[in-house]
């Protein structure tokens, strides 16, 4: 369970840190719309691109995350 904790946090810490906000569009999507595409960094850590389903790469998109739900929270920062 330690260990899990400690993957979830880097993931988390991932994206947070990635250049994902600056490909932010000037519009939301639409309800029932799909999310612009967005490339994100991926983890250093060779664990965490084998968690996350994205080995080998040094961007990644979200359809590629191995997962059959990704959950994505999206703040409103001004």
């Amino acid at each position: 369970m330690k260990s899990y904790s400690k993957i979830l946090l880097a993931a988390a810490m991932c994206f947070l840190f990635s250049p994902g906000p600056a490909a932010a569009v000037s519009q939301p999507p639409a309800v029932g719309g799909k999310l612009p595409e967005i490339s994100l960094a991926a983890p250093q850590n060779a664990e965490l691109q084998l968690y996350l389903g994205v080995s080998g790469k040094q961007t990644f998109a979200i359809p590629e995350i191995k997962a059959e739900i990704v959950l994505i929270e999206i703040f409103s920062m001004y």
